[in-house]
């Protein structure tokens, strides 16, 4: 069944590129609008050659990678004292209600602004952007252990880390690594954005550099590399969630 999914992906791919090579065939747009798969494919090659696309991929993925960790540490903290407490849910509700209010894309010159145009902006937008969906599954999968279970743990006199450990963790995983999952793809999306605000590397960055010199087919790399980031970072998760699920499907 991998395999047959393997093949369909495949298949997908290379229709999807003969579609776009008819259009660009048929249609004949100039290179500067639409160029063709060949195009792009020795764009993307005279950018790995000269070392530029693996330069700023490196840096647009730490400006991931460490925002995403900086964001599900926050959430997952924070997400279980709310989990915990209805006064803290009443008292932090709004505020976390209103910072989904507030698109990224407004918010993001601030934080360079305040926090300047380097690394550490940008993380801090990839966390933002990180943090509501993962606050939002853990505080579900923690609420939805079942109270019985609970029970038994108290009748077993089982600490708070106890019942931490072996009850509320391996119940509220599933849902939380759905949230990890949502949190992953948009962190790429967090990255970008911080990167088009104010940068001078990164896939972003490269990104305005092709449309400012009418290279499309340089615009066309960054997109499909951060596209490949996201299903990479995507398969990850995918990758945790089946070795640390692993007992469920035992069961």
């Amino acid at each position: 069944m991998r395999r047959q999914n393997g093949w369909l992906t495949l298949v997908t791919l290379l229709l999807g590129l003969l579609l776009w090579q008819a259009v660009v065939a048929v249609w004949r747009p100039p290179a500067f609008i639409l160029p063709g798969p060949m195009e792009v494919g020795l764009r993307f090659w005279r950018a790995l050659t000269d070392g530029s696309l693996l330069r700023h991929t490196w840096v647009t993925l730490q400006e991931v990678l460490l925002g995403l960790l900086l964001g599900v540490s926050l959430a997952t903290l924070l997400g279980y004292i709310i989990a915990k407490s209805r006064f803290f849910e009443q008292l932090l509700a709004p505020y976390l209600v209103a910072s989904q209010a507030i698109p990224i894309v407004a918010l993001a010159p601030l934080l360079v602004i305040w926090f300047g145009p380097g690394m550490f902006s940008k993380i801090l937008i990839c966390a933002l952007i990180v943090f509501f969906p993962v606050l939002v599954n853990t505080v579900v999968g923690l609420r939805a252990v079942p109270e019985h279970l609970r029970d038994l743990m108290k009748s077993l006199q089982a600490s708070r880390w106890q019942v931490l450990h072996h009850l509320e963790i391996p119940a509220a995983l599933p849902v939380f690594l759905g949230g990890l999952r949502v949190g992953a793809t948009l962190s790429v999306i967090g990255a970008v954005v911080g990167e088009f605000v104010g940068s001078d590397r990164g896939l972003g960055f490269l990104v305005n550099i092709g449309r400012g010199q009418y290279d499309t087919a340089l615009v066309f790399v960054a997109i499909l590399t951060l596209v490949a980031l996201a299903l990479a970072l995507y398969g990850l998760v995918v990758l945790i969630e089946s070795k640390a699920l692993a007992w469920q499907a035992n069961r």
